[in-house]
């Protein structure tokens, strides 16, 4: 079933009310947040998404597609003017704190204490600090601490 379009209803949205569940719907599989972690890193063209991240050139064909028409990616002309590359958009660099948060949560979870794997750092080389929500009053935020306000629907977190 295709996507439908940010910020317009449809019966195609898992859960019309909830941001999560359009996002996911938006760029909730696996290798649509690999693109854009690639993209993030500097990867620009077809071949270098699907060198990274060895991915099927149909998927990646397919993912691309998505991603430009949800207005995560951007085509515009490479330098040498031959060819398309793909850029993120603003809502593309819009999901770096969530792909932050999803390699923190890797980093604590999906590997071995003293296992070795990438690490972000800042242009200084410094890591960068672990991600952690606080509260207009400086409180750190977490499941426990918060809720969701519903609208009529019965949207989920």
């Amino acid at each position: 079933m295709p996507r439908p379009s940010p910020g317009t209803p449809s019966p195609a949205w898992t859960d019309p009310d909830c941001p999560v569940a359009r996002t996911l719907d938006l760029v909730g599989d696996r290798w649509s947040l690999l693109v854009v972690r690639d993209a993030m890193d500097g990867a620009r063209s077809f071949t270098e998404f699907q060198r990274r991240t060895g991915i099927a050139r149909n998927i990646l064909t397919d993912r691309l597609r998505k991603l430009t028409a949800h207005g995560v990616l951007a085509q515009q002309a490479a330098s040498s003017g031959r060819r398309l590359q793909y850029v993120l958009t603003d809502a593309g660099r819009d999901l770096f704190p969530v792909l932050l948060t999803l390699r923190q949560w890797g980093e604590r979870h999906a590997f071995e204490p003293g296992e070795p794997h990438s690490t972000l750092v800042d242009r200084h080389g410094t890591r960068v600090p672990d991600l952690r929500p606080t509260g207009a009053d400086g409180a750190v935020l977490d499941a426990d601490t918060t809720h969701v306000r519903k609208t009529g629907g019965e949207g989920q977190r």
